[in-house]
């Protein structure tokens, strides 16, 4: 999907023009969004040469893998141009970073258990695995209230 942005003084209110040939979920959804104040719970991400938005709630785990940010949601995976730490400024409580790589929703944790030497090891609903580090896990922990 290519996207044009525009950027004037002169719009007193801004304004979005969609122009498709089928009106199809993601176009749906964005519509959705954009009408809404709620765009601040949302991701720009992208899987090929498509752009999706995901809101928070969708999103199970964020990992730097190969230089590059990936967005794990329940059943599939997209990129993220920004690195970790700016996409982590703009998450809600429900995200809590457990390394130095990896960042996990809350609400999406399945399991946690002691793992080696100090750590802790975590599974997410959708069978995504990570440890959570030493230096992390107090956070962790004060995030759960623990």
């Amino acid at each position: 999907m290519k996207v044009n942005l525009f950027v004037s003084k002169d719009i007193e209110e801004p304004h979005a023009d969609i122009h498709t040939n089928e009106l199809t979920d993601n176009i749906t959804k964005a519509m959705s969004i954009l009408e809404s104040d709620d765009s601040n719970d949302m991701l720009a991400v992208k899987k090929g040469s498509d752009i999706a938005l995901l809101e928070f709630s969708e999103v199970f785990m964020l990992r730097v893998e190969d230089k590059q940010v990936k967005v794990y949601t329940e059943n599939a995976e997209y990129l993220i141009k920004k690195p970790l730490y700016q996409v982590e400024e703009t998450l809600n409580n429900d995200f809590v970073r457990i390394s130095k790589t990896t960042i996990v929703n809350l609400r999406k944790i399945e399991r946690v258990a002691p793992s080696l030497k100090g750590m802790m090891f975590i599974q997410l609903k959708n069978g995504l695995k990570d440890n959570i580090s030493r230096k992390y896990l107090p956070d962790f922990k004060n995030a759960l209230d623990l």
